[in-house]
């Protein structure tokens, strides 16, 4: 194999855990944490980069409500490969018109196991939500990434960007479940459905 070829190669193997990384999902409505209550989640994901090769990840968080407007979260995400750890703030923009609106904005670090470049990036999104029944909300989001992926003398930059549906099911006036599908839509994006619980301490 010519030394061109094969450091192509090469290179592509070293990106292919980059490409597939995915970090927490959304999986929240665009509702903050009310002041002073906790919230714990844990939510399964299901990475879809390409038929017959899917990824388990479970991702959790913990977050709190410092005001009727404003959360703080972290979060972790662990798969096979990949460990993330990060975490985000929440405002809370547009409230009950019916429509609810949040923008969210935090960052992440993932460890690959058996690459020494690490990834790490910075996460926004745009999360609303509306209710459409009187214990569901249905949920539409555009979750973004700007992620770097060190190698030795180089960073490779990648974007991953899901248009994410969802929905959040009021199990107790504790306990959410939630579900999403995340539509990704680039090249580094991976589908994915995430699905889990959160609980609540006030």
């Amino acid at each position: 194999m010519p030394i061109r070829t094969a450091l192509v190669v090469a290179a592509l193997l070293a990106l292919t855990p980059a490409a597939y990384a995915q970090d927490f999902g959304v999986l929240e409505s665009a509702e903050t944490i009310n002041q002073g209550n906790f919230k714990f989640g844990v939510f399964p994901l299901f990475i879809l980069p390409d038929e017959g090769d899917n990824v388990f990840s479970l991702a959790a968080s913990v977050g709190y409500g410092l005001n009727d407007s404003f959360d703080l979260e972290g979060r972790a995400a662990f798969s096979e490969d990949v460990t993330f750890l990060g975490g985000d703030a929440e405002y809370w923009i547009l409230k009950n018109r019916p429509l609810d609106l949040s923008l969210r904005g935090g960052g992440h670090f993932g460890m690959i196991e058996g690459d020494v470049n690490d990834i790490a990036g910075i996460d926004l999104g745009v999360i609303g939500s509306a209710p459409i029944a009187s214990r569901v909300e249905f949920i539409g989001a555009l979750d973004m990434a700007f992620n770097s992926h060190d190698a030795p003398g180089d960073d490779d930059w990648f974007t991953t960007v899901h248009l994410v549906p969802g929905v959040e099911i009021a199990v107790t006036p504790d306990i959410d479940f939630l579900a999403e599908f995340g539509f990704g839509l680039t090249d580094s994006s991976s589908h994915y459905l995430g699905l889990g619980l959160a609980f609540y301490l006030r």
